[in-house]
C-alpha cells in the first residue's frame, strides 16, 4: 500500500513506508516535557504509531496544584502515518529537528493546549538499545534526546497558563522494538523479569545533560550514555563514562537524593547533584495505565480523561514505579557552578543488589 510518506526519501527496506519490515512492537514515537523555572508546574505529553497494530494514540498531562489531569485519544489509521493525530491531539513537524507543535483541541476531558518546542542543542542520539529476556527482543530501538524552550498555552477547565518565559523541557523522538499493546504469552523458559533504568535530561543556562542508563540485577551497565551539549548549534560532547548514586526514599524504589558523575574524554568529571521536589506518575501519559496502555485497542476513534491527586498515591504499587521526578540540580565542572532544573526518570522492576532490591517490587528501608 502507497502512502503519503512514499513521496518522501525516507525508505528504510525495500517496502512501502506503511511496513514497519520488523515484528509486531514495533513503534514510533513522540515524547515531550516542560517546566517553569523554578519546577512547580510541569506538563508531559506523547503520541505514538504502532504499524503493525493500525494504531495511533496520544497523551497530554498537565500537573498543577498536586494534581495529574490528563486526557487521551486513540484511533486506528489505515496505514497512513503522515496524519499525525489522534481525537483532539496533534503533533506537527513544523522544522525538523528545531521546532514541533503539540495541540490539544478543545474536548469534554478539560485540558487543551497550544505548544510550540523550539531546540535550544542539538539532538542527541543515544546508542541503541537492545535487550532481550530470554529468547524474546524486550527491546530495539534509537532514540535522539533534544533540549528546547517551550510558548503556548494550557488550558484546564476553562483556566488559561501561558507558557512562556523562563519555560524549558525536553523532547525525544524514539523508534524501533518495545512492549507495547497486547502482553505476550508467558513461556516457562524465560528467567524471572527484571529492569533497572535512569534518564535524566537537564537543562542549564548554558548547556543542557543527558545521562541514562540501564543495569542487569547485579549492578553491570548493558546500556549507557552521558552528553553535555552547549545551548546554540554547538557539537554535543559525549562523554567516556557515566555513574550514579542514589539515597532512595525509605519504603519505595524511588529516589530521595542522587549524585551523577560525567567523566569527559579529558579534564575533571562533571559532578550533578539531584534534589528531586516531587514526582510526576508516567501513567499520567499512558505508561502502564490500566485503560490507555500504549498501542492498546480502543475502537475507531476514543478519547478519555483521568485525574490523580498526588498526595494519594501509594508509591509501592506497580502502577507508581515509572516516574519523573522534578528535581533541583547542581552541576559542578568545567570550572564552574551550575545551578538549573531537570527530571530525573526513574523505573525499577525486580532484584538490583547494588540498590539492595532482591524481590520483585520490595522496597527501600
Amino acid at each position: 500500500m502507497l502512502t503519503k510518506a512514499d513521496d518522501y526519501p525516507i525508505h528504510q527496506t525495500a517496502d512501502p513506508i506503511a511496513y514497519a519490515g520488523t515484528d509486531r512492537n514495533f513503534y514510533d514515537r513522540f515524547f515531550f516535557n516542560g517546566y517553569n523555572a523554578d519546577g512547580s508546574l510541569f506538563f508531559a505529553a506523547a503520541f505514538g504509531v504502532y504499524p503493525h497494530h493500525g494504531i495511533m494514540d496520544g497523551s497530554l498531562c498537565f500537573v498543577i496544584d498536586g494534581v495529574q489531569h490528563s486526557v487521551f485519544a486513540s484511533r486506528t489509521f489505515h496505514m497512513e502515518r503522515m496524519e499525525i493525530h489522534a481525537g483532539p491531539i496533534s503533533v506537527e513537524i513544523v522544522e525538523p529537528l528545531v521546532k514541533n507543535r503539540f495541540r490539544v483541541a478543545p474536548n469534554e476531558h478539560g485540558l487543551s493546549c497550544d505548544l510550540l518546542f523550539t531546540c535550544r542543542t542539538v539532538p542527541m542520539e543515544e546508542p541503541r538499545f537492545n535487550y532481550r529476556v530470554g529468547p524474546r527482543t524486550f527491546m530495539d530501538l534509537t532514540r535522539l534526546t533534544q533540549h528546547g524552550t517551550w510558548e503556548g498555552w494550557i488550558e484546564l477547565d476553562g483556566k488559561r497558563t501561558e507558557i512562556g518565559a523562563g519555560w524549558r523541557g525536553t523532547r525525544d523522538r524514539s523508534w524501533g522494538v518495545r512492549p507495547i499493546g497486547p502482553s505476550e504469552p508467558p513461556r516457562d523458559d524465560a528467567p524471572p523479569f527484571q529492569f533497572y533504568w535512569q534518564w535524566a535530561p537537564l537543562n542549564f543556562d548554558d548547556v543542557g545533560i543527558l545521562f541514562d542508563i540501564n543495569e542487569f540485577s547485579d549492578g553491570r551497565q548493558w546500556h549507557s550514555n552521558g552528553v553535555v551539549a552547549p545551548v546554540g548549534t554547538g557539537p554535543a560532547e559525549p562523554m567516556r563514562g557515566v555513574a550514579q548514586t542514589i539515597r532512595f526514599k525509605p519504603g519505595t524504589r524511588h529516589a530521595a537524593a542522587s549524585t551523577i558523575t560525567l567523566s569527559p574524554w579529558r579534564g575533571e568529571p562533571y559532578v550533578i547533584e539531584l534534589e528531586p521536589m516531587w514526582n510526576f506518575y508516567m501513567l499520567g501519559i499512558g505508561y502502564g495505565h490500566p485503560q490507555w496502555a500504549h498501542g492498546t485497542y480502543r475502537g475507531a476513534n476514543a478519547v478519555g480523561g483521568d485525574r490523580l491527586v498526588l498526595a494519594t498515591v501509594d508509591e509501592r504499587l506497580p502502577q507508581y514505579q515509572h516516574i519523573q521526578a522534578i528535581s533541583r540540580v547542581k552541576m559542578t565542572g568545567d570550572g564552574k557552578v551550575r545551578h538549573g532544573v531537570g527530571v530525573l526518570e526513574q523505573l525499577i522492576i525486580g532484584p538490583h543488589e547494588p540498590s539492595g532490591f532482591t524481590d520483585m517490587l520490595d522496597m527501600a528501608r
